[in-house]
Formats: structure tokens, sequence, C-alpha cells
């Protein structure tokens, strides 16, 4: 019992931190291994500011629908 105290005790913040974000490993390794295909794909972009808002587009949960539906629904409109 004192090894699985100690073994707590010592993985203390990160238990806690789970339980708030409720992140773990493999959700990290899914998020890094999009930027780094992001990054390989930014070879050619001369800025920092660039590559963070493609890693923005592709990683982060922004969500394009209302942009893409008004843009959908005015092409279909035109044809």
């Amino acid at each position: 019992m004192k090894k699985v105290f100690v073994t707590i005790e010592r993985r203390w913040n990160g238990i806690i931190r789970w339980f708030e974000s409720q992140i773990n490993n493999r959700i990290l390794e899914g998020i890094n291994s999009l930027i780094q295909a992001v990054k390989r794909k930014a070879r050619g972009y001369r800025t920092v500011e660039k590559l963070i808002a493609m890693i923005n587009l592709i990683a982060g949960k922004i969500d394009l629908q209302p942009i893409l539906g008004k843009a959908t629904h005015m092409k279909q409109r035109g044809a």
C-alpha cells in the first residue's frame, strides 16, 4: 500500500490535470501528428504567423460551416 501511495503522490498533479482537461496521451499524439503534417506542408511559407494560422485551421476546432455553407448556397443559386 505504501508503494501505491507514493506513486499516487508523485503523480498527483498529472492526475488532477487529467480530471480538469480530459486530455490523454492519445489525444496529444494525434494533435502532434496533425501539427507535424502542417509543418511538412508549410515549408514554402515565409512567416511563423502563417504556420500558426495553418495549425489553427487544421488542429483547432474552428467551425467553418457557417462560412462554407453560405459560399455553397451562393454557388448553387448562381448556377
